[in-house]
């Protein structure tokens, strides 16, 4: 299925791509604020998440405004079999925030299962790469840790507000 996106989805998109306003009715401030009915946004949003014009819709907090300056990138060398059990595996630690396979570089970069972990303090930090290393067991065979030293920029594609681009159709994903 292909979705047409018309003027009202793009002013959708642009009023929505920074984030929610911070009420206890989000999308019914947004409707309000674009002239619509708040029934006709959630629609609108929904053909727009089922035909992949909007992948996902969630929470980007910042770390560091929470309190969390140990944010780190756990990178590990896993055999290509074990990436399901082993991303299941630290999916499962309630302190791992999100987790993925990424290819390896070799010979320089043998990692390809990443995981993020957020800790208050260094020492905290560590322990929890020990305990995702111990969830991990023999799957393990090699960790780094790349910590944050500052907020990367968080966003995706953004459209212009501005109408200059015409409307154009996006294929749906299978």
């Amino acid at each position: 299925m292909t979705h047409l996106l018309d003027d009202i989805d793009r002013a959708i998109i642009v009023a929505t791509q920074d984030g929610l306003p911070l009420v206890e009715r989000p999308y019914d401030s947004v409707a309000a604020d674009l002239g619509i009915d708040a029934a006709e946004l959630r629609r609108r949003v929904q053909i727009m998440l089922e035909s992949g014009v909007i992948r996902r819709i969630g929470v980007v907090p910042n770390h560091y405004a929470l309190g969390y300056a140990w944010n780190g990138m756990t990178v590990w060398d896993v055999a290509d079999a074990d990436v399901a059990a082993a991303g299941a595996a630290l999916c499962g630690l309630g302190f791992v925030s999100h987790c993925y396979e990424r290819p390896r570089l070799l010979p320089d970069w043998p990692f390809n299962l990443f995981a993020m972990i957020h800790a208050r303090r260094k020492d905290d930090a560590d322990q929890l790469v020990v305990r995702a290393a111990q969830a991990l067991g023999v799957m393990n065979r090699g960790h780094r840790v790349l910590y944050s030293t500052r907020i990367l920029k968080k966003t995706g594609l953004r459209l212009k507000g501005n109408g200059d681009v015409p409307p154009q159709p996006i294929p749906a994903r299978a």
